[in-house]
């Protein structure tokens, strides 16, 4: 049987381990506490000073700079963040919180477990590839597409705290990001090689298929060339639109069917750098997959034209644009965190429930038509959708259209941040803000809006108000004040008829 190892971390606490190692990342050697609430991993190499003092000022400094703020409870779930430096045998080590439960596979994959999977971490690689989830996944494990925009806004929210910070994460991948799409959960994990510009450099340039263009294609210069680009800020903002799309669509945004050089790890390091192309580039298609070459595992989720990336809906199309074409070789054009964060809060609102119950994706972002359908298994909304565009007053005191929708489905709730537009749905909510303030329901074939803790709800054309625990029939064109309060929105009505 293994025995404990007891030993004090730099701060002058107790650390206790068992001597039986857990498990081998790229880097380090992980071992669990006794009573399996923290892991102790040390690095195999040796570590220098300045490697020490970067975990010394991880768990330190940092650590107290988003952890112990207001608020600071919120990233614990966020974030598997060292809190303690240890040495043992020579070795430096840190202590970091165990994984919370749903970050591990429940069950294996398929075929009797045939990968082995059951137990281990959900890293995000196999949740971000056709092929993974058409033929090894258990359905079990897979969750639905509306899983996958909160999991999105979950890491769009951990980079943009990190960079708020004036950290950058260096290697954001989906190898450092655990998901679980039954919940819709994240975790940011490898946090120990936090980049700070100017004090801590990189450790390493990334991993592949998430390092930006500018990093592989000046990785030949001398480290002291100025024309030489290592991870930082901008450099998470590549891979950070890299990850959203993979998880949304299951293929890689610049992995095409163009071969720029025989040799594969020149046309690898071409393809991936200096010679990067979108894959859904709208004027330069010369980097489409091609389907001759794709194998029917990765299929639908490969044909660019069957499933495009506009199926994503407007707002996040927008931001693919500006990061796999304006900024893909102009890293100063790429959308920021809060930017994905913003965008995916407002796709959700756009989202509908597909009506055929074995869809197996569940759930589609509305695409602004009057024959609205789901692009996975091509069923037709049928029936009256009520569409809610949001308005709210500018400065001359005038409502203008915010460029926001909310869809209606049956059991929907409406929050605070849709009814007052200084509010967010963002990490600052009070426990408060983050119940229902009402919810949608079709009732005797009406829509309805039930008042459950809306003060001041106000149907403007009949120019009656809502008591709480009423209800409001909807209908096309009708104009419903939701707060009189400053920020309160005002939504126009717009029903679709199908």
């Amino acid at each position: 049987m293994a025995n404990t190892i007891k030993i004090k971390a730099a701060d002058g606490s107790d650390v206790e381990f068992v001597n039986d190692m857990i498990g081998q990342g790229g880097m380090k050697d992980v071992y669990f506490s006794p009573d399996k609430s923290y892991v102790v991993a040390f690095f195999r190499d040796k570590q220098d000073a300045v490697a020490k003092d970067r975990l010394l000022t991880i768990t330190g400094t940092f650590y107290d700079r988003i952890f112990k703020q207001a608020g600071g409870d919120y990233w614990k779930d966020l974030y598997c963040w060292p809190t303690k430096v240890v040495e043992w045998n020579g070795r430096l080590g840190i202590v970091a919180p165990t994984y919370q439960k749903h970050f591990f596979f429940q069950t294996g994959s398929r075929n009797n477990d045939f990968l082995q999977i059951k137990g281990k971490e959900k890293e995000g690689k196999w949740f971000a590839s056709a092929f993974h989830q058409n033929k090894n996944l258990d359905p079990s494990e897979k969750g639905d597409w509306y899983k996958y925009f909160l999991i999105g806004i979950t890491i769009s929210r951990g980079v943009k705290r990190m960079h708020a910070a004036g950290l950058a994460h260096s290697d954001l991948s989906y190898k450092n990001v655990l998901i679980d799409p039954v919940t819709g959960r994240a975790a940011i994990i490898d946090i120990d090689g936090l980049v700070v510009p100017g004090k801590y450099p990189p450790d390493v340039l990334g991993t592949p298929d998430f390092i930006a263009p500018e990093v592989l294609a000046t990785r030949h210069l001398p480290k002291e060339d100025k024309s030489r680009k290592f991870p930082g800020i901008p450099t998470d903002r590549h891979a950070l639109a890299v990850m959203i799309y993979m998880y949304l669509l299951r293929r890689h945004p610049l992995r095409g069917g163009k071969v720029h050089d025989a040799d594969a790890q020149k046309d690898e390091e071409l393809s991936m750098g200096s010679k990067a192309l979108f894959i859904e580039h709208p004027t330069d298609k010369t980097n489409r997959p091609k389907l001759s070459q794709v194998k029917p595992s990765y299929l639908p989720w490969a044909d660019t034209d069957k499933l495009p990336y506009t199926i994503t809906g407007p707002y996040l199309k927008q931001l693919f644009d500006r990061a796999f074409i304006d900024g893909l070789h102009n890293p100063a054009m790429r959308p920021t965190a809060d930017e994905w964060e913003n965008a995916l809060v407002r796709s959700v609102d756009l989202m509908q429930p597909c009506q055929n119950k074995s869809c197996e994706m569940k759930w589609y972002v509305f695409d602004n038509t009057t024959a609205p359908k789901c692009p996975f298994c091509g069923t037709p909304y049928r029936g009256q959708l009520p569409v809610l565009n949001l308005y709210s007053k500018n400065p001359k005191g005038m409502f203008s259209f915010e460029n926001h929708r909310l869809m209606v489905y049956s059991n929907q709730y409406i929050y605070q941040w849709h009814i007052n537009k200084n509010i967010s749905p963002n990490e600052r909510l009070t426990a408060d803000q983050k119940k229902p303030v009402g919810y949608f329901v079709f009732h005797n074939d009406k829509w309805v809006l039930v008042n459950q803790a809306i003060p001041g709800l106000k149907d403007m054309d009949t120019d009656q108000e809502v008591p709480i625990g009423q209800m409001l029939e909807i209908k096309d064109a009708q104009k419903i004040l939701l707060s009189k309060e400053e920020g309160g929105r005002l939504i126009i009505v717009q029903m679709v008829n199908n």
